[in-house]
């Protein structure tokens, strides 16, 4: 009776980290679709990678402007989750019905930086150094659609340089590609987000965050999803011990930080 007894017992043991790895880790034999902000390029890129390694579940990124995915999903596009780099943009959504409100939760805060192109031979370090005639195009992500974009036209209206650079500006359909023209030098200036700005052809000015209103980033899960377990699991893993470690080390601040 003593060995019967501690063979259920291991039994028993043995089944209970699977059932809590199941219960805590939902997939789908499907990929994630994840519409995601432009300035999580990178750091989203880490996270995924990380969350298939753990679980075996895989996730597609589109990466662009808040505003047009957001759109994109008003008119039917089949995205599982929408990270967005204003909250804004979620409340829309919930605010129509298209997604589950109680998964609705910050993930980060998001701060904007001065960047140079390395070659061009230009000191810019404030937003006030944009009005020197040697600077004749200024890039920044469409304010109309794109939350970085928003936040960079606040900072130079907060400047008083708005209205005296409107000539020079030149705008990126999403964060991402504001950053490529600074890359390229097709524009030496421009003001992105700092979760992607640390790369080799660009020197950057982290911009005070009293500038501009708080960037305060949510996702949240699309009701129509026909994956909605494993989207669940993948919002509780971005704002996990891990994923907000990948998230803190690309400039972003956490939630309980702001």
């Amino acid at each position: 009776m003593k060995f019967r007894w501690l063979l259920f017992l291991f039994m028993v043991i043995g089944l209970v980290p699977a059932c809590r790895q199941t219960q805590a880790q939902p997939t789908s034999a499907e990929p994630l679709l994840v519409a995601a902000a432009s300035d999580l390029q990178f750091a989203f890129t880490e996270i995924g990678e990380r969350y298939e390694a753990e679980t075996g579940q895989k996730v597609t990124f589109t990466f662009g402007s808040t505003g047009n995915l957001t759109t994109q999903i008003e008119n039917g596009a089949p995205f599982d989750i929408l990270a967005a780099a204003n909250v804004s943009f979620v409340d829309r959504l919930t605010a129509q019905g298209l997604t589950l409100p109680e998964t609705q939760q910050l993930y980060a805060q998001g701060r904007i930086v001065l960047v140079v192109n390395r070659d061009s031979g230009l000191q810019v370090v404030s937003l006030e150094d944009l009005l020197d005639p040697a600077i004749t195009y200024i890039a920044i992500a469409n304010p109309d659609h794109a939350p970085y974009g928003q936040a960079a036209r606040e900072a130079l209206q907060s400047a008083g340089v708005w209205e005296a650079i409107q000539g020079k500006l030149v705008l990126g359909e999403n964060v991402s590609q504001t950053l490529q023209f600074v890359q390229t030098g097709d524009a030496p200036v421009g003001i992105v987000a700092l979760s992607i700005a640390n790369v080799p052809e660009v020197t950057g000015t982290l911009l005070p965050a009293e500038m501009h209103e708080p960037i305060n980033q949510a996702l949240a899960v699309i009701k129509s999803t026909p994956r909605e377990a494993a989207a669940r699991a993948f919002i509780t893993f971005v704002n996990s011990p891990q994923g907000r470690e990948i998230m803190k080390r690309y400039g972003f601040l956490l939630p309980g930080e702001f």
